[in-house]
């Protein structure tokens, strides 16, 4: 099926230059020039994939990202005029997937959106062959592997789709320790990025599933377990 891709700036030559480039890589294409118009297609399309530039008069790109996470799991990509590290972090800490700085290359853009369905193949892929006894019916967080979707005490956490892979990655994983290096690798893969992302996507992986239930341990110098009883 093909993949649809919505694109959000203000710039409209930004935007006709993405959905151009991208529509003859075979992406189904959908543009909005504000956050407001981006939230409109969101609820009237099925999205697969985001490209929402931070730096927007009235609604900004933080804010819609944080709108959009309240609902959608959807994979969001921002795109910044500013490459600063603290732009990078909050990006993240919201949300968001990916960060590109402006001025930015259609290759790379490119390959780091074939990279994020790559990697949402597989995992599939994966979990589709996870056996049944594998389930933790007993567990008050529960993975519903093929929607991307966390639940914790039957309350829904807005995760993005990054924060869902390595919160997914811990729990199939029990009591096992795994380094920020294999976290990496496992989500991330040859996807562009920094090793201290999976710090941050932690931290607020935690943050959402709050001080009572603190399941993801950290093994200082090496990386994060998963254990929900001591």
């Amino acid at each position: 099926m093909q993949k649809k891709i919505l694109v959000v700036d203000d710039d409209r030559d930004i935007v006709k230059l993405i959905t151009k480039s991208l529509s003859y890589e075979g992406f189904e294409m959908i543009s909005a020039y504000s956050g407001k118009e981006a939230l409109c297609a969101l609820k009237e399309n099925h999205i697969d994939f985001i490209i929402l530039d931070i730096m927007m008069p009235g609604m900004d790109g933080l804010d819609v990202c944080r709108s959009i996470r309240k609902s959608y799991n959807v994979p969001i990509l921002f795109l910044s005029a500013r490459d600063k590290d603290i732009d990078k972090i909050v990006g993240l800490e919201i949300g968001a997937d990916d960060y590109m700085a402006k001025p930015f290359s259609i290759q790379e853009l490119t390959s780091r959106i074939r990279a994020n369905f790559r990697k949402i193949d597989r995992l599939f892929k994966e979990w589709n062959e996870l056996s049944p006894n594998r389930e933790r019916n007993d567990s008050p967080l529960i993975l519903n592997d093929k929607t991307f979707e966390a639940f914790l005490n039957n309350r829904k956490l807005n995760l993005s789709t990054k924060e869902f892979q390595i919160l997914s990655m811990l729990v199939h994983n029990p009591n096992n320790v795994l380094t920020r290096e294999q976290i990496y690798e496992h989500v991330w893969g040859d996807e562009y990025g920094e090793l201290n992302t999976v710090t941050v996507h932690i931290k607020n992986i935690r943050k959402k599933l709050g001080p009572e239930y603190d399941f993801i341990k950290t093994i200082w110098g090496i990386g994060y377990k998963y254990k929900e009883r001591e």
